[in-house]
Protein backbone atom coordinates (compact mmCIF):
# COMPACT_ATOMS: atom_id res chain seq x y z
CA UNK A 1 0.00 0.00 0.00
CA UNK A 2 1.39 3.28 -1.31
CA UNK A 3 2.39 5.40 1.60
CA UNK A 4 2.89 3.43 4.63
CA UNK A 5 6.22 3.11 6.21
CA UNK A 6 7.47 -0.44 7.33
CA UNK A 7 9.79 -1.24 9.61
CA UNK A 8 12.05 -3.96 9.78
CA UNK A 9 10.08 -6.45 7.37
CA UNK A 10 11.07 -10.03 7.72
CA UNK A 11 10.63 -13.07 5.10
CA UNK A 12 7.50 -14.84 6.43
CA UNK A 13 5.26 -17.06 4.92
CA UNK A 14 2.19 -16.66 2.55
CA UNK A 15 -0.93 -16.90 4.80
CA UNK A 16 -1.33 -16.77 8.16
CA UNK A 17 0.85 -14.86 10.19
CA UNK A 18 2.45 -17.10 12.70
CA UNK A 19 2.02 -14.71 16.18
CA UNK A 20 -0.25 -12.25 17.21
CA UNK A 21 -0.95 -9.24 15.53
CA UNK A 22 -1.16 -5.65 17.25
CA UNK A 23 -2.58 -2.29 16.30
CA UNK A 24 -2.48 1.11 17.60
CA UNK A 25 -4.77 3.73 17.03
CA UNK A 26 -3.53 6.87 18.26
CA UNK A 27 -5.99 9.88 18.17
CA UNK A 28 -6.01 13.78 19.34
CA UNK A 29 -8.93 12.59 22.11
CA UNK A 30 -7.89 8.60 22.74
CA UNK A 31 -5.61 6.17 21.81
CA UNK A 32 -7.37 2.78 20.91
CA UNK A 33 -5.15 -0.63 21.20
CA UNK A 34 -6.26 -3.98 20.23
CA UNK A 35 -3.94 -7.52 19.98
CA UNK A 36 -5.40 -9.60 17.21
CA UNK A 37 -5.02 -13.20 15.80
CA UNK A 38 -3.24 -14.42 12.66
CA UNK A 39 -6.47 -14.19 10.82
CA UNK A 40 -6.90 -10.45 12.03
CA UNK A 41 -9.88 -11.00 14.47
CA UNK A 42 -9.47 -9.07 17.41
CA UNK A 43 -8.68 -10.47 20.64
CA UNK A 44 -8.63 -7.98 23.09
CA UNK A 45 -8.72 -3.81 22.88
CA UNK A 46 -8.96 -1.23 25.00
CA UNK A 47 -9.40 2.57 25.10
CA UNK A 48 -7.59 5.09 26.92
CA UNK A 49 -7.57 9.27 26.66
CA UNK A 50 -4.78 10.40 25.06
CA UNK A 51 -4.49 14.09 27.51
CA UNK A 52 -3.00 15.47 24.18
CA UNK A 53 -2.34 19.08 26.69
CA UNK A 54 0.06 16.65 28.46
CA UNK A 55 2.56 16.33 25.26
CA UNK A 56 3.10 13.32 23.03
CA UNK A 57 5.84 11.63 25.17
CA UNK A 58 3.44 10.45 27.63
CA UNK A 59 0.63 9.24 25.44
CA UNK A 60 3.41 7.25 23.30
CA UNK A 61 4.34 5.47 26.76
CA UNK A 62 1.14 4.67 27.72
CA UNK A 63 -0.33 2.97 24.69
CA UNK A 64 3.05 0.87 24.40
CA UNK A 65 2.63 0.14 28.28
CA UNK A 66 -0.93 -1.07 27.04
CA UNK A 67 -0.10 -2.99 24.33
CA UNK A 68 2.58 -5.18 26.47
CA UNK A 69 -0.20 -5.73 29.10
CA UNK A 70 -2.65 -6.78 26.51
CA UNK A 71 0.27 -9.09 24.47
CA UNK A 72 1.69 -10.65 27.47
CA UNK A 73 -2.12 -11.21 28.82
CA UNK A 74 -2.62 -13.27 25.49
CA UNK A 75 0.57 -15.06 25.70
CA UNK A 76 1.75 -14.92 22.47
CA UNK A 77 4.45 -13.62 19.94
CA UNK A 78 3.70 -10.70 18.27
CA UNK A 79 4.00 -11.34 14.49
CA UNK A 80 3.66 -7.92 13.59
CA UNK A 81 2.50 -4.18 14.60
CA UNK A 82 0.52 -1.56 12.48
CA UNK A 83 0.11 2.17 13.88
CA UNK A 84 -2.54 4.57 12.76
CA UNK A 85 -1.21 7.97 13.58
CA UNK A 86 -2.56 11.40 12.60
CA UNK A 87 -0.90 13.32 9.89
CA UNK A 88 1.59 12.70 6.93
CA UNK A 89 3.60 9.98 8.68
CA UNK A 90 7.88 9.79 7.70
CA UNK A 91 10.62 7.88 9.02
CA UNK A 92 12.20 10.75 10.98
CA UNK A 93 8.62 12.41 12.18
CA UNK A 94 5.27 13.50 11.31
CA UNK A 95 3.83 16.66 9.31
CA UNK A 96 0.22 17.94 9.87
CA UNK A 97 -0.43 16.72 13.47
CA UNK A 98 -0.80 19.37 15.76
CA UNK A 99 -3.69 18.14 18.19
CA UNK A 100 -0.80 16.39 20.67
CA UNK A 101 2.06 18.71 20.89
CA UNK A 102 5.19 17.13 19.90
CA UNK A 103 3.85 14.73 18.01
CA UNK A 104 5.85 15.63 15.02
CA UNK A 105 8.77 14.61 16.44
CA UNK A 106 8.35 11.10 17.05
CA UNK A 107 9.76 7.88 15.34
CA UNK A 108 6.64 5.45 15.98
CA UNK A 109 8.18 2.66 13.85
CA UNK A 110 11.20 2.71 15.84
CA UNK A 111 9.60 3.52 19.33
CA UNK A 112 7.25 0.30 18.66
CA UNK A 113 9.52 -2.08 17.18
CA UNK A 114 12.39 -1.13 19.86
CA UNK A 115 9.77 -1.39 22.79
CA UNK A 116 7.95 -4.53 22.10
CA UNK A 117 10.60 -6.46 20.52
CA UNK A 118 8.98 -6.52 17.11
CA UNK A 119 10.62 -6.47 13.78
CA UNK A 120 7.71 -5.82 11.39
CA UNK A 121 6.23 -2.34 12.08
CA UNK A 122 3.86 -0.85 9.11
CA UNK A 123 2.70 3.04 9.82
CA UNK A 124 0.23 5.17 8.14
CA UNK A 125 -1.91 7.84 8.78
CA UNK A 126 -5.25 7.27 10.63
CA UNK A 127 -7.74 7.52 7.94
CA UNK A 128 -5.59 5.79 5.38
CA UNK A 129 -5.96 3.37 7.84
CA UNK A 130 -9.72 3.59 8.23
CA UNK A 131 -9.67 3.42 4.33
CA UNK A 132 -7.77 -0.18 4.29
CA UNK A 133 -10.45 -1.87 7.05
CA UNK A 134 -13.44 -0.76 4.66
CA UNK A 135 -11.59 -1.92 1.59
CA UNK A 136 -11.22 -5.20 3.24
CA UNK A 137 -14.09 -5.61 6.17
CA UNK A 138 -16.31 -2.77 5.65
CA UNK A 139 -18.67 -0.54 3.42
CA UNK A 140 -15.68 -0.40 0.25
CA UNK A 141 -15.08 -4.26 -0.09
CA UNK A 142 -17.57 -3.47 -3.40
CA UNK A 143 -17.86 0.09 -3.93
CA UNK A 144 -14.91 1.81 -5.98
CA UNK A 145 -13.71 4.44 -6.01
CA UNK A 146 -14.49 4.96 -2.46
CA UNK A 147 -14.22 8.39 0.01
CA UNK A 148 -13.89 7.57 3.79
CA UNK A 149 -14.46 10.76 5.94
CA UNK A 150 -13.15 10.82 9.42
CA UNK A 151 -15.27 13.64 11.48
CA UNK A 152 -13.56 13.00 14.95
CA UNK A 153 -11.41 15.35 17.04
CA UNK A 154 -10.47 16.73 13.38
CA UNK A 155 -11.54 16.34 10.07
CA UNK A 156 -9.58 14.81 7.24
CA UNK A 157 -10.67 12.28 4.38
CA UNK A 158 -8.72 9.28 2.17
CA UNK A 159 -9.29 8.21 -1.36
CA UNK A 160 -9.55 4.52 -2.36
CA UNK A 161 -9.24 3.61 -6.35
CA UNK A 162 -8.87 -0.18 -7.60
CA UNK A 163 -9.04 -1.48 -3.92
CA UNK A 164 -5.85 0.58 -2.73
CA UNK A 165 -5.67 3.83 -0.82
CA UNK A 166 -4.32 6.57 -2.76
CA UNK A 167 -1.35 8.75 -0.66
CA UNK A 168 -0.56 11.15 -2.41
CA UNK A 169 2.53 12.42 -3.86
CA UNK A 170 3.62 13.57 -0.74
CA UNK A 171 1.57 11.20 1.70
CA UNK A 172 -0.93 14.30 2.12
CA UNK A 173 -3.81 13.06 0.11
CA UNK A 174 -7.14 14.20 1.67
CA UNK A 175 -6.02 16.39 4.48
CA UNK A 176 -8.81 18.28 3.63
CA UNK A 177 -8.83 19.65 7.35
CA UNK A 178 -6.47 22.52 5.97
CA UNK A 179 -8.83 23.31 3.59
CA UNK A 180 -9.90 27.46 3.13
CA UNK A 181 -12.97 28.44 4.30
CA UNK A 182 -14.81 31.72 4.84
CA UNK A 183 -13.78 35.16 3.65
CA UNK A 184 -11.93 37.28 3.27
CA UNK A 185 -9.12 35.74 1.57
CA UNK A 186 -7.59 33.42 3.16
CA UNK A 187 -10.36 32.84 5.73
CA UNK A 188 -9.22 29.78 8.03
CA UNK A 189 -9.29 26.55 8.12
CA UNK A 190 -12.08 23.77 8.13
CA UNK A 191 -11.16 22.01 10.79
CA UNK A 192 -11.53 24.95 12.99
CA UNK A 193 -15.19 25.58 11.90
CA UNK A 194 -16.09 22.35 11.26
CA UNK A 195 -14.69 19.05 13.42
CA UNK A 196 -15.47 17.17 16.95
CA UNK A 197 -13.04 19.76 18.67
CA UNK A 198 -14.53 22.97 16.92
CA UNK A 199 -18.25 21.87 17.94
CA UNK A 200 -16.56 20.95 21.35
CA UNK A 201 -15.85 24.98 21.15
CA UNK A 202 -19.04 25.70 19.55
CA UNK A 203 -21.08 24.22 22.24
CA UNK A 204 -19.45 25.94 25.40
CA UNK A 205 -19.58 28.86 23.35
CA UNK A 206 -23.43 28.54 23.34
CA UNK A 207 -23.49 27.29 27.09
CA UNK A 208 -25.14 23.62 25.77
CA UNK A 209 -23.19 20.83 27.91
CA UNK A 210 -22.13 17.47 26.38
CA UNK A 211 -19.86 19.19 24.22
CA UNK A 212 -20.21 18.36 20.06
CA UNK A 213 -22.77 15.22 20.69
CA UNK A 214 -24.53 17.31 23.29
CA UNK A 215 -25.00 20.42 20.81
CA UNK A 216 -26.59 17.85 18.13
CA UNK A 217 -29.10 16.62 20.53
CA UNK A 218 -30.32 20.18 21.23
CA UNK A 219 -29.74 20.97 17.34
CA UNK A 220 -32.49 17.99 16.90
CA UNK A 221 -35.45 20.95 17.26
CA UNK A 222 -36.03 24.03 14.69
CA UNK A 223 -34.25 27.32 16.25
CA UNK A 224 -30.99 29.04 17.17
CA UNK A 225 -28.78 25.32 17.81
CA UNK A 226 -30.13 24.28 14.70
CA UNK A 227 -29.47 27.38 12.75
CA UNK A 228 -25.71 27.67 14.25
CA UNK A 229 -24.93 23.80 13.81
CA UNK A 230 -26.22 23.97 10.44
CA UNK A 231 -24.13 26.94 9.32
CA UNK A 232 -21.18 24.61 10.37
CA UNK A 233 -22.29 21.39 8.80
CA UNK A 234 -22.61 24.06 5.47
CA UNK A 235 -19.21 24.39 5.50
CA UNK A 236 -18.23 20.70 5.52
CA UNK A 237 -20.78 19.84 3.13
CA UNK A 238 -19.49 22.43 0.20
CA UNK A 239 -15.88 20.39 0.79
CA UNK A 240 -17.18 17.30 0.77
CA UNK A 241 -19.59 18.37 -2.84
CA UNK A 242 -16.47 19.71 -4.16
CA UNK A 243 -14.02 16.03 -3.04
CA UNK A 244 -17.43 14.26 -4.81
CA UNK A 245 -16.95 16.21 -8.29
CA UNK A 246 -13.34 15.68 -8.53
CA UNK A 247 -13.59 12.30 -7.62
CA UNK A 248 -17.11 10.55 -8.79
CA UNK A 249 -16.73 7.93 -6.04
CA UNK A 250 -19.38 5.37 -5.90
CA UNK A 251 -19.55 5.24 -2.12
CA UNK A 252 -18.63 7.75 0.96
CA UNK A 253 -18.48 6.38 4.32
CA UNK A 254 -18.18 8.32 7.33
CA UNK A 255 -16.03 7.26 10.59
CA UNK A 256 -15.36 9.01 13.47
CA UNK A 257 -17.29 10.03 16.85
CA UNK A 258 -18.85 12.76 15.24
CA UNK A 259 -20.21 10.77 11.99
CA UNK A 260 -22.46 8.76 14.39
CA UNK A 261 -24.92 11.67 14.63
CA UNK A 262 -28.43 11.02 13.06
CA UNK A 263 -28.81 14.32 12.56
CA UNK A 264 -25.36 15.79 11.09
CA UNK A 265 -25.39 12.65 8.88
CA UNK A 266 -29.14 13.61 7.77
CA UNK A 267 -27.71 17.09 7.27
CA UNK A 268 -24.90 16.17 4.48
CA UNK A 269 -26.65 13.58 2.68
CA UNK A 270 -29.42 16.41 2.37
CA UNK A 271 -27.00 18.76 1.73
CA UNK A 272 -25.16 16.77 -1.14
CA UNK A 273 -28.32 15.42 -2.84
CA UNK A 274 -29.59 18.90 -3.40
CA UNK A 275 -26.45 19.89 -5.63
CA UNK A 276 -24.25 16.89 -6.83
CA UNK A 277 -25.42 15.70 -10.40
CA UNK A 278 -24.26 12.04 -9.74
CA UNK A 279 -24.76 11.02 -6.25
CA UNK A 280 -22.57 8.32 -4.08
CA UNK A 281 -24.04 6.12 -1.82
CA UNK A 282 -23.17 7.81 1.76
CA UNK A 283 -23.27 5.55 4.60
CA UNK A 284 -21.91 5.27 8.43
CA UNK A 285 -19.32 2.89 9.14
CA UNK A 286 -20.00 -0.67 10.07
CA UNK A 287 -17.57 0.34 12.88
CA UNK A 288 -17.04 4.07 12.56
CA UNK A 289 -15.06 4.18 16.47
CA UNK A 290 -12.89 1.01 15.76
CA UNK A 291 -12.02 1.68 11.81
CA UNK A 292 -8.65 2.92 12.04
CA UNK A 293 -7.83 0.47 14.76
CA UNK A 294 -9.17 -2.56 12.44
CA UNK A 295 -6.97 -0.36 9.90
CA UNK A 296 -3.89 -0.43 11.98
CA UNK A 297 -4.50 -4.57 12.61
CA UNK A 298 -4.84 -4.79 8.88
CA UNK A 299 -1.79 -3.05 8.38
CA UNK A 300 -0.12 -5.16 10.78
CA UNK A 301 -1.21 -8.52 9.11
CA UNK A 302 -0.67 -7.55 5.26
CA UNK A 303 3.32 -6.22 6.76
CA UNK A 304 3.51 -9.37 8.15
CA UNK A 305 2.68 -11.18 4.89
CA UNK A 306 4.99 -9.61 2.78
Amino acid sequence: MTGVQVAGRSAVQAGTPGGLLLGVDFGGTKMAVGVADGQGRLLAHERVPTHAEQGAPQALERALTLAAELVAAHGGRLAAAGIASPGVVRPDGIDLAPNVPGWERLRLADAVRERLDVGTVAVDNDLNAAALAELRLGALRDADPGLVVGIGTGVAAAVTVGGRVVAGHRGAAGEIGYAVTGAPWPGTMLELEFSGRALDRLAAELGVPGGAAGLADRAGDPGRFRDVLLARVDELARHLVTCCLLLDPQRVVLVGGVAGSDLIRGLLADRLAEVLPHRPDLVLSAFPDQAALLGAVTLAREAALV
